[in-house]
């Protein structure tokens, strides 16, 4: 259902690990005129910076150089109308929290299914569209 859907903005991915990165590209990138990749926080917050297209980030927390959470938070203090969307394979107790602290919109838990990810990006980029 949501695999036709195809969104005129640019998709950040942010995540270190390459294979990650490749499998979330092949699958939800498809749906996108244009993906970036940001291989760590510092990387996506200079590409939310100097890219307005930029319509959606999908934001791995655990990173070098600087985290998620980090990169969200300066993120969202310039462009806070756009979307994150935390992928994280560690829960804590906390965690949600931390991630509406950060400007998350929403997370995921890896590994998870590329519809149910795409069902989300669909309702949030919908809902700026209005």
């Amino acid at each position: 259902m949501y695999t036709d859907v195809k969104f005129k903005q640019t998709l950040l991915i942010t995540e270190d690990i390459f294979s990650n990165f490749y499998v979330l590209e092949a699958t939800v990138g498809r749906n996108f005129n244009k993906v970036l990749h940001a291989k760590n926080g510092i990387e996506a917050v200079e590409y939310c910076k100097s890219n307005n297209d930029i319509g959606i980030v999908l934001m791995d927390i655990s990173m070098p150089d600087m985290n998620g959470f980090e990169a969200t938070k300066i993120i969202k203090s310039y462009r806070p109308d756009i979307p994150v969307i935390a992928l994280t394979a560690y829960i804590t107790d906390d965690l949600e929290e931390k991630l509406a602290e950060a400007g998350c919109i929403d997370y995921l838990l890896k590994p998870f299914q590329y519809e149910t990810l795409l069902m989300k990006i669909t309702e949030y980029l919908s809902a700026r569209s209005h």
